[in-house]
């Protein structure tokens, strides 16, 4: 089980304050890891904290938009001085526009939703692998997305956002192999979050029960074991690769 541990290797997890974000930053403290949770929210970012250093885990917590391009180097700077070298980055920090559709979208809310779910990976991954490159190691781990494979009519910016993300994590994990970094990307299936719970009260939600083999929702610490899988050494020879985890929703 050595494979997995994380000991001594620092990771950074956007949006870690909350849902999916949170269940991976206490599952990679939970193999070892020193966790830096990056989020723009203060009191969510403090609470996960206090979690994780209630379990013993070694980490802190960074004020972050991930919108605010000017913030990102010295939010990994400041990382990398209090715990060291980032050599796990966990792009999770999402956001949504219900807009129902492109006819309704607005630009606003286009450009919102690219910034945060796409922009922002390409600006923060570079900025982290090239730390990483010195070291001559280092994962990166994108958040990806049913929506990354199936279209929706609801929201067509975060799944413009979530396809992309699968041709971004290939071409870095092209580049960046030789430095001995691996990308890969996870696509979580109906995971039960703040983001998505509005959908829970929606006649989708029955759509969603049917069409999953498991016959429910995710849980957002269901989502940490893959992050702990692509973050540790046991995946050294997976990169360009896209986990579903997602009960079996994309099987049909």
């Amino acid at each position: 089980m050595d494979m997995f541990d994380l000991t001594g290797r620092v990771a950074a997890v956007t949006g870690g304050n909350g849902g999916i974000g949170r269940g991976i930053a206490l599952g990679l403290g939970a193999a070892g890891a020193k966790v830096a949770v990056l989020g723009r929210n203060e009191g969510k970012n403090q609470l996960v904290l206090s979690e994780l250093k209630a379990l013993g885990y070694p980490s802190i917590a960074v004020s972050l938009d991930v919108t605010n391009r000017p913030g990102l180097e010295p939010a990994l700077r400041k990382v990398e001085s209090e715990l060291g070298g980032i050599d796990v980055m966990v792009n999770n920090a999402g956001n949504v526009s219900l807009s129902g559709g492109v006819l309704n979208e607005t630009a606003e809310d286009w450009d919102n939703v690219i910034e945060t779910q796409l922009n922002a990976v390409f600006l923060l991954s570079k900025l982290a692998a090239k730390s990483m490159m010195s070291r001559k190691r280092g994962k990166i781990i994108n958040i990806g997305s049913m929506y990354s494979f199936f279209g929706s009519g609801l929201i067509p910016s975060y799944s413009a956002a979530k396809g992309a993300i699968v041709q971004l994590t290939k071409s870095m994990a092209i580049e960046l192999a030789p430095y001995n970094i691996q990308v890969n990307a996870i696509a979580p299936g109906w995971i039960e979050t703040d983001m998505t719970a509005p959908v829970k009260s929606m006649p989708l939600n029955a759509e969603i029960l049917a069409r999953t083999p498991a016959g429910r929702w995710g849980q957002p610490e269901e989502v940490a074991g893959t992050a702990v899988f692509l973050a540790s050494r046991a995946s050294d020879f997976v990169t360009g690769t896209i986990i579903p985890v997602d009960g079996g929703y994309a099987i049909r």
